[in-house]
């Protein structure tokens, strides 16, 4: 059904929601050790997911064509997760979300090797102004560089082959099936980890705060699937930038964060190779 205003809502409401998530794991990340909160996001995701698909799929949520791949999208995100979780601690919101902007351009050059899809001019013009862009928000070599923010960028890059395999598994699996287990392997391996990084939550209050990771991580990326089922992907997916908007506004809020003209230079970059890449697109079709 093609309702663009529906698909816009439902995109906004993602967009608003996923700063607000940065935010609140910028704060528990400074409480607890990292791998606790990412623990406690994943394990939450994976009830939701038994809550919501179980009862109506059964055992058939658990059937899949391409187990291998599917342990690969675990990994994928897995890092994505951990890696973002890591560096949230020592990373500005708005800087955090400005690098991870990178992760469409990754899709886009690793789509060549990993699927065999042709890559234009114009669109490794824009991976390459995406990647300075980075640069001049990160600034390796100057005496504000992070190397937390390398982990950002990792984690973007995670991010980039998750998608990339789960568009090679959608053709298989259903996307029940790959959210399942995605959200189960990822909470096997963060079970292992937490026994030796574990700080028992001071207040209730912190508790609600690390379930409600989870709880508006799944009901966000709920959004942006209904988002992409009622408007085309090029109407869409330039909606995520607007994600800059709460990053500033829960940075300032929450952390008394002021990004600094070089960010928004190097944001500017990213945003407009990511523009490039979906007129490219639109203009393919």
């Amino acid at each position: 059904v093609y309702r663009p205003w529906l698909g816009i809502f439902f995109m906004c409401v993602a967009c608003a929601m996923f700063p607000v998530q940065n935010g609140v794991v910028k704060l528990l990340t400074g409480l607890y050790p990292f791998q606790e909160v990412v623990w406690a996001r994943l394990a939450t995701h994976l009830v939701l997911m038994c809550i919501v698909f179980l009862p109506r799929r059964g055992l058939a949520l658990l059937r899949s064509r391409a187990p291998i791949q599917q342990v690969i999208c675990s990994a994928g995100l897995l890092g994505a997760t951990v890696f973002f979780f890591a560096a949230a601690r020592s990373v500005g919101v708005t800087e955090a979300i400005a690098i991870s902007f990178v992760s469409p351009l990754a899709v886009t050059f690793l789509a060549w090797p990993l699927l065999g899809e042709r890559i234009t001019f114009p669109r490794l013009a824009s991976v390459v102004i995406g990647f300075a862009g980075v640069m001049i928000v990160i600034r390796p070599g100057s005496s504000v560089f992070q190397w937390a923010s390398l982990l950002i960028l990792v984690s973007a890059i995670s991010y980039a082959v998750y998608q990339i395999v789960v568009r090679r598994v959608a053709t298989v699996d259903s996307p029940a099936t790959t959210a399942f287990y995605t959200a189960l392997g990822c909470t096997l391996v963060t079970s292992f980890m937490v026994p030796f990084n574990w700080k028992t939550p001071d207040n209730w209050q912190d508790v609600a705060l690390m379930i409600s990771l989870g709880i508006s991580g799944g009901f966000g990326h709920y959004c942006v699937a209904r988002a992409f089922s009622y408007a085309p992907a090029n109407l869409i997916a330039p909606l995520n930038y607007t994600q800059m908007i709460g990053s500033v506004i829960v940075g300032y809020l929450m952390f008394a964060e002021v990004p600094d003209a070089y960010v928004w230079l190097g944001t500017t970059l990213i945003v407009l190779a990511g523009l490039m890449v979906g007129w490219s697109g639109r203009k393919r079709i």
